[in-house]
């Protein structure tokens, strides 16, 4: 691909994305007195374009990687299916409940919310960025190695627990109690998409086996 088509592709990902999920989190709300889903907004776009122009600069390999949203996997297939659609249903809710005054969430833990997915999504970024084969789909890669240091020696899957610390808290952040039900079947889908990942690294990388007996849990230290 060519540096040109690479910037092309991601700037309309990235303006795509900016027109479809302000659509879907603010027209429900019928209004743009919803300061909620604006601060959202810019929490989730403007950390995004910075972390894009970065990996643009210095993270070539690793962001056309991060671009190809693809999977092979057949159980992946359908647990991305159900988490696009549990995230479309917790975008979408808070706008209804903002507009219909379904539940009432305090300014502070609006604030708050938004702080722990700011810290997620810093934390994200930082553990993709240590791991250079951090592709967006399950799948073992040419000439991949075993990473297990850094937050790697702490869990087995570092980045789906900074991938709960972003979305957990989302429905607080756009002001809605009621969008935490789609929300709460999240760390469900990933339990199931853990154990899929895990029986790919076992048959395909090397020393993982190993690495499962000297890093005992997957993503929350003594819990699991």
């Amino acid at each position: 691909m060519k540096k040109s088509g690479l910037e092309l592709r991601l700037l309309l990902i990235y303006l795509s994305s900016i027109i479809g999920v302000s659509a879907i989190v603010i027209t429900p709300a019928w209004t743009f007195a919803y300061w909620q889903g604006w601060l959202f907004l810019a929490l989730f776009f403007i950390p995004m374009l910075i972390v894009g122009l970065y990996m643009l600069r210095f993270e070539k390999k690793l962001l056309k990687k991060r671009l190809d949203p693809r999977e092979k996997r057949k159980p992946q297939q359908l647990i991305q299916s159900v988490n696009t659609l549990l995230f479309l249903v917790t975008m979408i809710i808070p706008g209804f409940d903002h507009r219909f005054g379904w539940s009432h969430v305090p300014v502070w833990l609006v604030l708050a919310s938004d702080i722990i997915m700011l810290v997620g999504y810093l934390l994200f970024i930082r553990t993709m960025i240590y791991n250079e084969y951090a592709s967006r789909t399950i799948e073992i890669q040419k000439g991949q190695k075993l990473i297990s240091t850094g937050p790697y020696a702490v869990v087995r899957h570092p980045m789906y627990f900074t991938g709960i610390m972003m979305f957990m808290p989302m429905p607080i952040a756009l002001g809605s109690v009621w969008a935490l039900i789609p929300m709460a079947f999240l760390p469900v889908m990933l339990i199931f998409r853990i154990l899929d990942e895990e029986k790919a690294l076992i048959k395909g990388l090397k020393g993982y086996k190993s690495y499962m007996k000297k890093v005992k849990y997957r993503l929350v230290p003594h819990i699991w």
